[in-house]
């Protein structure tokens, strides 16, 4: 019943296979509670009905950020059952999910991942070299795992990485000189063995996979902080809130971190908030009196 949808999101709207996926389970979902067997009944659903699936899945102890997850696959659903003339009405525009408690990005501390810490953690080996420069590559550029991984040899220059983002978006990241260089020297223990143009591969020159970053990236962030929270992605909150600390606007952390809205990028202004209030409680004299 959702292959004309999904075939849109994948074709029109460059959807990721991963996002494929999970918009296929929660609308199919939707479509067991409802028992529609056609896109015509789905399309002819009211918005209490809506409510009521809202209702099941609170009552099966789905947390606020799931369910509004599947709504969200649901208001797609339905823009697109409208474009296509299956319905001239959207009952999803009188629909509100549960509200969800914002949670402010977890980041390392700058001294954390200081050159001198990191640099007690690698030897000279193939291995070393190359989780070395993930580890740098996440926290200097702010990249996703997936960034990351499809990066290809030629998308690296001397001053900047060419990156491809969620729906195949491109943006070029500037690097450091050092950066390039830790580049460079990794490429050379790399071309001999790599079995394809990715720029990170395994020890047997198979590219890398997500499960395998991740681990390292745990390991590595296990023994540099003591966050309870050790991802990949934490080093894109620790890149973000650490940009905005020293200094940069909002706009070009957007570029940088490929966001599609500026909102997006504003939850690292209550970290860099967070920063200053610090910062001038330890300062103000007034404030040091207190």
């Amino acid at each position: 019943m959702l292959d004309p949808f999904l075939e849109y999101l994948r074709f029109e709207k460059r959807f990721s296979d991963h996002t494929l996926v999970a918009y296929a389970h929660d609308l199919n979902q939707f479509i067991r509670f409802s028992e529609a067997n056609s896109l015509e009944q789905l399309a002819h659903f009211k918005s209490v009905f809506i409510r009521g699936w809202i209702v099941a899945l609170m009552d099966d102890k789905n947390c606020p950020k799931t369910i509004n997850r599947k709504l969200a696959a649901l208001r797609t659903l339905y823009k697109w059952l409208r474009k296509e003339g299956f319905t001239n009405e959207n009952p999803m525009a009188r629909v509100s999910g549960p509200k969800t408690e914002k949670r402010l990005p977890v980041f390392a501390r700058e001294k954390e991942l200081s050159p001198e810490r990191i640099s007690t953690l690698f030897g000279n080996d193939f291995n070393a070299v190359r989780d070395k420069l993930m580890l740098e590559l996440f926290y200097q550029t702010g990249i996703r795992l997936s960034e990351l991984i499809a990066l290809n040899v030629a998308d690296v220059q001397s001053h900047q990485i060419k990156v491809l983002g969620k729906r195949n978006k491109e943006r070029i990241i500037p690097i450091s000189h050092s950066l390039f260089k830790e580049i460079q020297a990794y490429l050379n223990l790399r071309n001999p063995i790599a079995k394809g143009n990715k720029l990170f591969v395994l020890s047997n020159g198979k590219p890398l996979y997500p499960v395998f970053v991740y681990r390292r990236i745990n390991e590595l962030l296990g023994s540099l902080t003591t966050l309870d929270k050790k991802s990949p992605h934490i080093l894109r909150h620790t890149f973000a809130t650490h940009m905005l600390n020293n200094g940069a606007g909002l706009e070009t952390l957007k570029a940088l971190l490929g966001h599609a809205s500026l909102a997006a990028t504003q939850v690292y202004t209550h970290n860099s908030f967070a920063q200053l209030a610090q910062i001038y409680t330890q300062a103000h004299p007034r404030m040091m009196r207190d």
